[in-house]
C-alpha cells in the first residue's frame, strides 16, 4: 500500500505560490536573457503549477517543485533559438560615425535589462540581496547565454542559488556525477570570458552609497550637455553600446566624438533614476519640438572605483513601463 500524501491541502498551497515569483523571475531571466520573456516564463510556471497543484505530493518542497516547472518552461523556450547577444559579440569597437545608425537588428537578438525590484525579494537579508544583484549583472547574464541550457541550469542552481549537487540531479533527472561534470564545463566557459564567481563579486562590490556623488555629477553633466564635465567622469577605456544597434564604442575620445556628432540629439535630455541588473540606471527622455520629453533609452551604467567604465543604452521604449517610469515628462514636472 502506498504511503498517504504529506502535501498540505490545495487551499494552503495556492497562497504560497506567489511568494516565489521574484526569485523565479530572477532564475528565468538568467536562463533567458530577456526581462519580458522571463515575466512570461514565470506566468506560465504559475499557471502550470496551479493546474497541477492537486498532484503535488509533498515529497519535495514546493520551492523545488516550482523550480522544476520553471526549468522545463525555460528549456522549452530556448529550444531552437539563438542566444541573446550584446553588441560586443558581433566584433570589435566601432568608429563614432553617424552611418552606424543603420537598420537595427530585431529586438529578440539582444540581451535585455531587468529591474532590480523584480528579482530581489523584499524580505532578503543583505547578503542574499548582494548575491542576487551580482548574479544579474549584464556581464554575468551575457556570459550565461554562451552556455547550453542544461549547463545554465546547473551553474545557476549550484553557484547562484547554492543548491546541493544531489538536489540539482533530482531536478534534472540525472546523476550527481553528471551535474558536477556540467558545472565544470560551465565554469570553464565563464572563466574564459573573465567571469569570476558570484560570491567573490558580491563580496568585493562597493556599497551603492559610494556612487551617489558620481551619479549626481553624471546626471548634471548629461542634462546640461556639458561634455567636458561628462568626459571627466568616464574611465579612459569606457565602453558605450546601444542595442538594438550593433555599434559599440571604446575610449573617452570616441564617446565624446559620438556625443558631439551623431549623438548630439541627446542635447536637452532629462534623466530619471532607477536600478537595473544590480547597477545604477536612468531612463533617458529626449526633448520633442512640443517641449515634452519622451522615452528614448534606458541607460545602465557600470562603475569601477571612481569612474564610469560602461554605458549600455537600450533603445527599447517598452522598457520604461517595465521599470515603472512615466510615459512622458511635461514642462514643470
Amino acid at each position: 500500500m502506498s504511503a498517504p500524501s504529506t502535501a498540505p491541502p490545495r487551499e494552503e498551497l495556492e497562497p504560497q505560490l506567489e511568494q516565489y515569483r521574484s526569485e523565479l523571475t530572477g532564475y528565468s531571466y538568467r536562463m533567458l536573457g530577456s526581462s519580458f520573456e522571463a515575466e512570461d516564463a514565470v506566468q506560465e510556471t504559475m499557471i502550470r503549477a496551479w493546474r497541477a497543484l492537486d498532484k503535488f505530493d509533498g515529497r519535495s518542497s514546493l520551492r523545488s517543485w516550482l523550480y522544476r516547472i520553471a526549468t522545463n518552461v525555460c528549456i522549452d523556450a530556448l529550444n531552437g533559438r539563438k542566444r541573446r547577444a550584446t553588441p560586443m559579440d558581433f566584433g570589435g569597437p566601432s568608429e563614432p560615425r553617424g552611418e552606424l545608425l543603420r537598420e537595427p537588428l530585431p529586438d529578440d537578438a539582444w540581451l535585455e535589462p531587468m529591474p532590480d525590484a523584480r528579482v530581489t525579494p523584499s524580505h532578503s537579508d543583505p547578503a542574499e540581496t548582494a548575491v542576487a544583484r551580482e548574479s544579474i549583472r549584464l556581464a554575468f547574464v551575457a556570459a550565461l547565454q554562451h552556455l547550453p541550457p542544461r549547463q545554465r541550469v546547473v551553474l545557476i542552481l549550484r553557484e547562484v542559488l547554492c543548491w546541493k549537487a544531489a538536489e540539482v540531479a533530482e531536478l534534472l533527472g540525472t546523476s550527481v556525477a553528471s551535474v558536477n561534470s556540467a558545472l565544470q564545463r560551465a565554469r570553464a566557459t565563464l572563466d574564459e570570458r573573465g567571469i569570476g564567481s558570484v560570491e567573490e563579486a558580491s563580496a568585493s562590490a562597493p556599497p551603492a552609497e559610494e556612487h551617489v556623488e558620481l551619479l549626481a555629477k553624471y546626471v548634471a553633466a548629461f542634462e546640461s550637455f556639458d561634455m567636458e564635465g561628462l568626459v571627466a567622469l568616464l574611465h579612459e577605456d569606457v565602453e558605450q553600446n546601444m542595442p538594438p544597434l550593433e555599434l559599440w564604442l571604446r575610449g573617452r575620445e570616441n564617446v565624446l566624438a559620438w556625443m558631439q556628432g551623431a549623438g548630439i540629439g541627446c542635447k536637452g535630455s532629462r534623466m530619471l533614476p532607477t536600478s537595473a541588473n544590480g547597477s545604477p540606471a536612468f531612463g533617458q527622455y529626449r526633448l520633442g519640438e512640443d517641449g515634452v520629453h519622451r522615452p528614448w533609452g534606458l541607460q545602465v551604467l557600470r562603475i569601477e572605483g571612481d569612474r564610469i567604465t560602461g554605458i549600455s543604452t537600450f533603445l527599447d521604449t517598452k522598457l520604461f513601463a517595465l521599470f515603472g517610469l512615466p510615459a512622458e515628462l511635461r514642462p514643470g514636472s
